[in-house]
């Protein structure tokens, strides 16, 4: 018997202490595919569609690839934006059907101006379009604020394990086969979650060193009891200012309630045990500078406070500012298309006038310098290897690469990408390992990319709309208690 599923996606991951909105434009600069082109865009990249294509293909099942949207991370959904999305998800659809199952793609901290649960309201409108017997499993980022009603309506949802995410692909091909087992041996699944009063520091929240490592190695060994299907962990995204904001336990199980139960408690109080360990301790821009001249070149500093993958608008200048005076060879990316478009007269090799709009430790304010223009370019790049975020093109727009008077190279673009990939910079001549310091907008996500070329890291707590220190957040909506704001 030949079965047809339907694959469907709406992705993003909203800062909600950012002003600006995520428009339908900053969708269809990054990913808005439909049908064919979903297929061909991650087919062969390391994205859990592609490892949901792989297994269904293997296993004969027709996939109708529907819609899938993704954006860079940045401020709440506009509501015409996500209406047209899920509008063109339904109508596709409706398309579809008959279907027996539906794989799908949300991140888990998706929020629009409507619908603060935006993830739970398209999966809620997709399961009351299927209907109650139609299987609905997917993926969740890491980074989810999962919601009750994001599992009541799915049969199953399966967590990326790793952080920087380079899992995506195997964690689709797990869902995929949880949808052939509810497809072919006709399993039915029962689907747990249990939300932690426990909000994990986002520079804690590496997954190959302490104290998450140890989450996952415990859940990987609950995993293997008999009649388990999945154990998944959500870190959580503190940048969203929502109920669900805060860490999670998923536990699937074939049909077995009282077993998801015992599993998600057993790995409740393991972690909330160690939740002392999740707080971590925070670095700020001159302590961080100050110990560069003692550590290995070349040293990577992780700008968390602008955390593009984050939500942040990129174009943070507190480290910038601190490495101008130091007389070291340092890279940062900046973005701010304003910039660009005042330059378009400047020739290549000339001198010019250079105002970046940005902000630092004392709020929003331009910074003026005397640079050089070193290069212009397209800001067009592609990446084969399993990065953070499984993208395979990126889209910087017309970029501008500067020398400053400081030692400084600057990249400075027109549309906003986080830095997941080192061929950011050696697409366009750029070496890494010639710069004594590189700055990346990120905190664990761009050690995939450059952990290789760096001897030294530092996470330095920034001023920005995803600082590390989450107790600075004007936070309205969160749920209490909650560790580590409230006592547990």
């Amino acid at each position: 018997m030949s079965f047809r599923v339907a694959l469907i996606g709406i992705y993003h991951e909203s800062n909600t202490f950012i002003d600006t909105l995520t428009y339908a434009a900053d969708f269809r600069n990054s990913h808005w595919l439909w049908g064919a082109d979903i297929r061909n865009e991650y087919r062969d990249a390391h994205h859990e569609i592609g490892g949901m294509l792989e297994v269904m293909d293997r296993e004969g099942v027709e996939v109708i690839p529907v819609v899938f949207a993704e954006a860079t991370p940045g401020g709440v959904v506009h509501h015409e934006a996500y209406r047209a999305l899920l509008d063109e998800i339904l109508e596709g659809l409706q398309r579809a059907m008959p279907i027996d199952g539906c794989l799908v793609v949300p991140h888990g901290a998706g929020v629009s101006e409507q619908e603060r649960d935006m993830d739970g309201h398209w999966l809620e409108a997709v399961r009351r379009m299927v209907g109650p017997e139609v299987p609905v499993v997917g993926t969740l980022d890491l980074h989810a604020n999962v919601s009750e009603r994001m599992v009541d309506v799915t049969d199953g949802l399966v967590v990326y394990k790793r952080n920087p995410h380079l899992d995506q692909r195997e964690r689709g091909k797990e869902a995929a086969e949880l949808m052939i087992r509810c497809l072919r041996e006709r399993t039915k699944l029962f689907q747990k979650l249990v939300q932690l009063p426990l909000a994990i520091s986002i520079e804690q929240q590496g997954t190959d060193v302490q104290p998450c490592k140890g989450i996952y190695e415990y859940a990987r060994q609950l995993e293997k009891e008999d009649g388990v299907c999945s154990v998944s962990v959500a870190l959580g995204f503190p940048y969203a200012d929502v109920p669900e904001m805060g860490s999670s336990i998923i536990v699937v199980t074939e049909g077995d309630a009282a077993l998801a139960d015992r599993i998600a408690q057993q790995l409740e109080a393991y972690i909330l045990e160690r939740k002392s360990g999740f707080v971590g301790d925070k670095i700020g821009v001159a302590e961080a500078v100050a110990k560069l001249p003692h550590l290995p070149k070349s040293v990577l500093l992780l700008d968390m406070g602008d955390n593009i993958g984050g939500g942040t608008p990129g174009n943070g200048l507190a480290l910038v500012k601190a490495l101008e005076t130091r007389g070291l060879r340092y890279f940062s990316y900046q973005h701010d298309a304003a910039a660009v478009r005042d330059a378009a007269a400047v020739p290549v090799g000339a001198s010019f006038d250079l105002c970046l709009s940005g902000f630092d430790e004392e709020g929003r304010k331009p910074w003026k310098q005397r640079v050089t223009l070193k290069d212009r370019v397209a800001g067009k790049f592609t990446e084969q290897t399993p990065r953070h975020g499984g993208q395979v093109r990126f889209d910087m727009g017309e970029t501008l690469i500067i020398g400053t008077e400081g030692g400084g190279t600057l990249m400075v673009s027109t549309l906003r990408i986080p830095p997941f990939s080192l061929r950011q910079l050696t697409a366009f001549g750029l070496d890494p390992e010639a710069f004594d310091v590189l700055v990346a907008k990120g905190v664990n996500a761009p050690l995939a990319a450059y952990g290789p070329v760096c001897r030294s890291v530092l996470q330095v707590d920034t001023p920005g709309p995803s600082r590390a220190d989450m107790s600075k957040l004007p936070y309205r909506f969160r749920r209490k208690p909650l560790f580590p704001f409230e006592s547990i």
